[in-house]
């Protein structure tokens, strides 16, 4: 009886031998540019509810700001010693980031882009993020067909330089309205002769209202805005608020989330493009929960979705309402 229970004992042993590594609760992290935005704060919430649903550990961190490239470096360091077999991050700095990529790629960790691609793009294992430079052309075509020939005197409200998803979606709203632009691989800003005034919002209100107020000093006759994101548009909106200029000036954006589509159905602004963070996180999670089971990794780009959402429609440009907008904010459902 003895002799059958040591048999046992070492059967089992061996058997426990063979397990895959993976077996343990899979540990991913995820890096935003900051925790203040809410585009990154839905992202984090969406990862953050995935993860408990499939039983994985979620690591989070966040850089001061949009551009600290040291935040995220210490963050992967962070996140590797901890256990993360799988990192998703989206990149402050596209160029700067990439040794560490490179570094944790190296010691076996799956890392994801999320929303924005590093520069060169292979740098991460995969992409997945909205399609940045379609998010741009559908407000230029929404602008376009509602300004509906109307001379233009814009100002364009960007993220800063260099950045992939900045240049995207400037150069794609600048196509969209028929002007002159840049390809969609092309991180340089485009500069018609219709852009009046250019700078930078990095993406916050106060930035961005600073900056519309700048604008609006080197030029108040700017009757259309362009901004990367709709905490920027929100800025803008206050500047031409406080210059009593609002309802004269049309503000397209990008983001379409849920405070950004109760500004569009208030008025504030015009059309936004509206992409899904919460897809992204919860596919970012899926594929790391897969690579720590099987050792499978994804690989290229997968376009997460955009659409537009305008109060007012306008012919020939396809759009859905507010109401919708609202259904649907950051993927939501």
């Amino acid at each position: 009886m003895q002799l059958n229970r040591v048999h046992a004992a070492i059967a089992t042993a061996a058997l426990l031998s063979t397990l895959p590594a993976f077996a343990a609760e899979p540990v991913i992290g995820l890096i935003t540019k900051t925790d203040t935005n809410p585009f990154f704060v839905k992202m984090k919430e969406g990862a953050t509810a995935q993860a408990q649903a499939k039983g994985a550990k979620l690591l989070s961190a966040a850089g001061k700001t949009d551009g600290d490239n040291a935040g995220q470096v210490t963050a992967i360091e962070n996140m590797i010693a901890a256990g993360a077999k799988t990192i998703l991050i989206t990149p402050s700095d596209s160029k700067a980031i990439v040794p560490s990529i490179k570094k944790a790629r190296a010691q076996g960790v799956l890392v994801i882009a999320l929303d924005s691609p590093t520069e060169p793009a292979d740098a991460t294992d995969a992409l997945f993020a909205t399609d940045n430079f379609k998010a741009g052309v559908l407000i230029g075509e929404y602008a376009k067909a509602t300004l509906n020939g109307k001379p233009v005197k814009i100002a364009m409200l960007d993220l800063f330089p260099g950045h992939p998803v900045g240049a995207q979606r400037h150069n794609g709203f600048l196509q969209g309205f028929g002007l002159k632009s840049l390809d969609a691989k092309n991180n340089q800003l485009a500069k018609p002769a219709e852009v009046v005034c250019m700078a930078d919002s990095f993406g916050d209100q106060a930035k961005g209202q600073t900056a519309m107020e700048n604008c609006l000093q080197k030029n108040p006759d700017i009757n259309l805005v362009y901004t990367i994101n709709e905490p920027a548009a929100a800025g803008a909106f206050n500047a031409l608020k406080k210059a009593g200029k609002e309802k004269d000036v049309l503000i397209v954006s990008v983001d379409g989330g849920c405070q950004g589509v109760k500004d569009v159905a208030a008025g504030k602004i015009a059309a936004t493009s509206q992409q899904y963070p919460l897809k992204m996180a919860s596919m970012g999670v899926d594929a790391g929960i897969e690579y720590a089971k099987t050792g499978k990794k994804p690989s290229g780009y997968t376009d997460t979705g955009v659409a537009l959402i305008a109060a007012k429609p306008v012919t020939g440009v396809d759009s859905k309402s507010a109401k919708v907008g609202m259904d649907l904010c950051w993927g939501n459902k």
